[in-house]
C-alpha cells in the first residue's frame, strides 16, 4: 500500500454549493450594508447640561447622539468631527436672563431663541431637511449659575458629514 493509498477519498461538494454561494453574494448585494437610521426626534429633554461631555462641546462643533459608556459607567456625548461624520451640531448660544428655575420659561425661551436663530440660517425645516433641538441647564447647574442654552441642529434620520452651519444672513 503506497502513502497515497492510505489517504481516505476525497469528497466532492454537492453541485448545488456553488448555486448557494452565489444566492448568499447576490442577495448580500442587493441588501443594505448597514440598517437604516431611525428617526430621533429630539427636544429639550434630549441631552441637558449634565450630560457627561455636553459642556465640552463649543461653537459649531459637532458631537454624538447620547450612548452608554461602560468605561464611564454612563451616559455620554463625544466630541466628533463633522466631516467623519456625527449626529448633531452646535450652532448658537444663548444667555438666558436671571431669575428663579422656571423649566416651562426656560423651555419658552430656548424654543423661540433657537427658533429665530434657525429661521435665520435655514429659513425652515421643510426647506433644510434639517431641525433643531436646545440643550438647557438643569436645576442643579441653574442653581450653580449656568444660565447657557446650546441650540443644535441635526439632519433626522441621517449622520452629518459636513459642517452645516452656514454664515448668519
Amino acid at each position: 500500500m503506497t502513502r497515497d493509498d492510505a489517504r481516505p477519498p476525497t469528497r466532492r461538494p454537492p453541485r448545488y454549493r456553488g448555486w448557494a454561494v452565489t444566492a448568499v453574494v447576490a442577495t448580500m448585494a442587493v441588501l443594505p450594508a448597514t440598517e437604516p437610521r431611525a428617526v430621533l426626534m429630539k427636544d429639550d429633554t434630549f441631552v441637558d447640561a449634565q450630560t457627561n461631555g455636553i459642556l465640552t462641546i463649543e461653537g459649531g462643533e459637532c458631537f454624538t447622539d447620547p450612548a452608554y459608556s461602560t468605561r464611564l459607567g454612563d451616559v455620554v456625548v463625544l466630541y466628533a468631527s463633522c466631516e467623519e461624520g456625527a449626529d448633531n451640531q452646535s450652532y448658537a448660544f444663548l444667555h438666558a436672563p436671571d431669575g428663579p428655575w422656571d423649566r416651562p420659561g426656560l423651555v419658552e425661551f430656548a424654543r423661540a431663541g433657537c427658533g429665530r436663530d434657525f429661521a435665520q440660517r435655514w429659513t425652515s425645516r421643510e426647506a433644510s431637511g434639517l431641525d433643531y433641538y436646545p440643550v438647557l441647564p438643569t436645576e442643579e447647574t441653574w442653581a450653580d449659575g449656568d444660565r447657557d442654552v446650546m441650540c443644535v441642529v441635526y439632519r433626522p434620520g441621517e449622520r452629518i458629514t459636513r459642517s452645516l452651519v452656514p454664515l448668519v444672513r
